[in-house]
């Protein structure tokens, strides 16, 4: 079937875009996420939509499942390829195709960097909003799959927010156009955050920001996690909405140090990274209040970028993060839950607990504005259950993040690794509801499969959602 299905793509597609060998095709195996791992059956590299509409037809015809794959930076596993299906990677969409300043708007291709999108139209005084840690080599498309978010996700939205249209071929093939403008159903909104269930994105239409008149990155150092959270709290209290307030606990500030030595104040249980943007007396006036709100939360040290340079250098740190504990840890898994913000001390006094209860360090990275927690669980996997330990530790996380009225997933997505606690959080007629939209698109089950959902109802099979019979059940039939 693949030596079939793989001389029929290469009639689609130039010869060197569909890729068999073995060991070319491990390439592919994992995204970020590296402990799940699949080796493709076939991987293509098309470079239009066109090309792309035709893959996923021919994977119709032969019954075969398909994956997108951008950057591959995702965390959650979702561009996990298939060992029996066919991998579609679009980094060779890359064209910038169109920028109206006007408008502010650009139409890009799924292939296109994150950053790549500032950088087109930074000389001219605009920019592109959301911004993931991996900004730098994660591509648009990853975005759209996993409506991402980013550092400044607090003031300006994710990736839903700055998405005007789509061009996506669909599970069958078909390539049609979404629109914010659209009538009827949100299907644009549906497809952002489908993680590549509902079809592939082909062409996004995104909207730029006018650059702030005026920009303050502070960083404000405190002995305790406990001190930062309750500076967090008496920002937003103070109905100041920064464009950013992310926090890092000591054992991050240590990763980060070892990785790209930062430089952060010596001592620091936590330090809270506070960016202000907006027209320029008030952000100054917001910049007096943040001040003195965390020197009263126990600030022991403040700094304030004087420069692009310094501001680059405050963000070094918190940017690197996510890579910089493997500077600590020989293994680690980066968690990404959701809670209310007045929950973050109970859920970090939690995560406290089962540290000490398993033996498992956690390292604390989040997006303390919108209590979006990014906990990184480490471990040495040459080291007899050590692994298990964590991963248990990791579920244990997300199970605190429900119980204090949150999410299992901020940013990142579920895909395949963290489909198993979706029952934790939805009821089965709350899933069966999911699925009837996911068959609406996709009734063949082909697009991504195995993400997202723990044990995929078939499409064929009618999900009982109704617990009891229609007041007006006789009159419908």
């Amino acid at each position: 079937m693949t030596e079939l299905l793989a001389g029929r793509l290469r009639e689609v597609l130039p010869d060197e875009a569909v890729i068999t060998d073995p060991v070319r095709l491990r390439t592919y195996e994992c995204d970020g996420l590296t402990y799940h791992r699949a080796t493709p059956g076939v991987v293509v590299l098309p470079e239009t939509a066109e090309q792309v509409a035709a893959v996923v037809r021919l994977c119709q015809e032969f019954r075969v499942p398909f994956v997108a794959r951008g950057s591959g930076t995702g965390l959650s596993g979702g561009a996990l390829p298939r060992s029996d299906g066919v991998l579609i990677v679009t980094s060779r969409m890359r064209r910038i195709l169109s920028v109206d300043l006007a408008a502010r708007r650009a139409v890009v291709e799924p292939g296109v960097t994150n950053l790549a999108i500032t950088e087109a139209v930074r000389d001219a005084g605009y920019y592109y909003a959301p911004d993931p840690s991996s900004q730098q080599i994660c591509s648009i498309g990853g975005n759209i799959a996993e409506n991402s978010g980013g550092a400044h996700c607090l003031k300006y939205g994710f990736t839903v927010n700055h998405v005007l249209a789509l061009e996506l071929v669909t599970p069958d093939g078909d390539i049609v156009e979404l629109s914010a403008m659209d009538a009827g159903y949100d299907l644009l909104g549906a497809f952002i955050g489908s993680e590549g269930t509902l079809g592939i994105a082909t062409k996004i239409t995104v909207r730029l920001s006018r650059a702030p008149a005026a920009v303050t990155t502070m960083l404000a150092a405190f002995t305790t996690i406990e001190g930062g959270g309750r500076a967090v709290s008496a920002i937003i209290g103070a109905g100041i909405v920064p464009a950013a307030i992310e926090m890092m606990d000591a054992l991050a500030i240590e990763a980060a140090e070892a990785a790209v030595r930062c430089e952060y104040p010596a001592g620091a249980g936590a330090v809270l990274v506070v960016e202000l943007d907006g027209p320029e007396a008030e952000v100054e006036a917001q910049f007096a209040l943040v001040d003195r709100i965390c020197r009263e939360a126990g600030a022991f040290e403040i700094r304030v970028a004087a420069s692009a340079e310094e501001r680059q250098a405050i963000w070094k740190g918190r940017k690197s993060a996510f890579a910089a504990v493997g500077r600590i840890s020989p293994a680690y898994i980066v968690q990404d839950g959701v809670v209310p913000r007045t929950a973050l001390p109970d859920v970090l006094a939690g995560i406290d607990r089962l540290q000490e209860e398993f033996g498992i360090r956690v390292a604390n990275v989040f997006h303390a504005g919108d209590g979006n927690l990014h906990p990184l669980v480490l471990f040495d996997d040459a080291v007899e259950g050590e692994g298990e330990r964590a991963e248990l530790v990791s579920g244990r996380i997300l199970d605190l993040c429900i119980e204090h009225g949150g999410s299992i997933t901020g940013e990142h997505g579920v895909g395949v690794d963290k489909a198993r606690y979706m029952p934790r959080m939805f009821t089965d007629e709350d899933l069966d509801t999911m699925q009837l939209v996911r068959c609406a698109f996709d009734p063949r089950y082909l697009s991504n499969p195995g993400k997202v959902f723990p044990t995929p109802r078939l499409c064929g099979e009618v999900p009982q959602v109704r617990k009891g019979p229609h007041p007006h059940e006789a009159e419908l039939f």
